[in-house]
């Protein structure tokens, strides 16, 4: 039976993608930060998706400490055997201008998307290796391919999965590892609902013009990437094209959000 570990896996996207392998019959294990949360995920896919009370486990952690992390999946392991998939979905958005965002703000952004990523990766990683098997999906952000006013540290630190997810997947083809990362938009979740409320403006005249997606239909697309298994998973025509073709399509969307900016500003 397949093991899938799921970081940030309580709600949104991660949830969204629980949800899938429970109907697929896998073994889950949620890892996030809040107890309450990760219980009432859990007893929604017992009753929603058909998963068996023995075959959802959660470990409350947070992926930012890297010594919390390892033990939870530690204690994964120990109860439904070796990872076969993991899904890095831990993570936090704290839209500010740079000048004005506290620098806490700005490393706590960089420790959780990318460094919890490296924290969950290493703790199944070197077992994945020596069992040549396994496959790992790292969920970066459309934000990590086109710099966005207002999300400095949000875009430096999904920036950072993509070249550590290049850089991976170099090492762990010739041991069997897949390795992918995605690249979901705006994402109907409930850290969405939070991060509007600090969108800045100029940001807002740029992305409040598209619509989100619903996180099932982006987990849908996760998941059949891995199923195939894909490097890289995108969404829509804009972030196909700036993930493929980036240098000659950046100069292009940064010239339109210029302007939107500026007249969403006033200027």
């Amino acid at each position: 039976m397949t093991h899938v570990i799921i970081t940030g896996g309580s709600s949104g996207i991660g949830l969204a993608l629980a949800s899938i392998y429970a109907g697929r019959g896998a073994r889950l294990s949620l890892i996030a930060r809040s107890g309450d949360l990760l219980e009432q995920a859990r007893q929604k896919l017992l009753a929603e998706h058909g998963a068996k009370a023995g075959d959802v486990q959660v470990e409350a952690a947070d992926v930012a400490r890297e010594e919390e992390i390892e033990t939870a999946i530690r204690r994964c392991i120990e109860t439904f055997g070796p990872c076969d998939i993991l899904v890095t979905s831990a993570g936090i958005v704290e839209p500010a201008p740079f000048e004005e965002q506290q620098s806490a703000a700005f490393r706590r952004q960089m420790e959780t998307n990318f460094s919890g990523t490296v924290h969950a990766v290493r703790s199944v990683y070197a077992d994945m290796k020596r069992r040549h098997g396994g496959k790992i999906m790292m969920i970066s952000s459309g934000a990590g391919l086109i710099g966005i006013y207002g999300y400095s540290a949000y875009c430096a630190s999904k920036f950072a999965l993509h070249g550590f997810a290049q850089a991976l997947r170099s090492e762990a083809r010739r041991h069997d590892v897949q390795i992918s990362v995605s690249f979901p938009p705006d994402t109907e979740t409930p850290q969405f609902e939070r991060e509007l409320s600090l969108r800045p403006r100029e940001a807002n005249a740029v992305m409040g013009t598209v619509r989100p997606w619903p996180a099932d239909a982006v987990a849908q697309r996760i998941a059949k990437g891995i199923d195939r298994g894909r490097f890289e998973v995108y969404f829509g025509t804009t972030l196909f094209l700036l993930g493929r073709f980036g240098p000659a399509v950046r100069p292009l969307l940064d010239w339109w959000f210029d302007r939107a900016i500026a007249r969403g500003s006033g200027r």
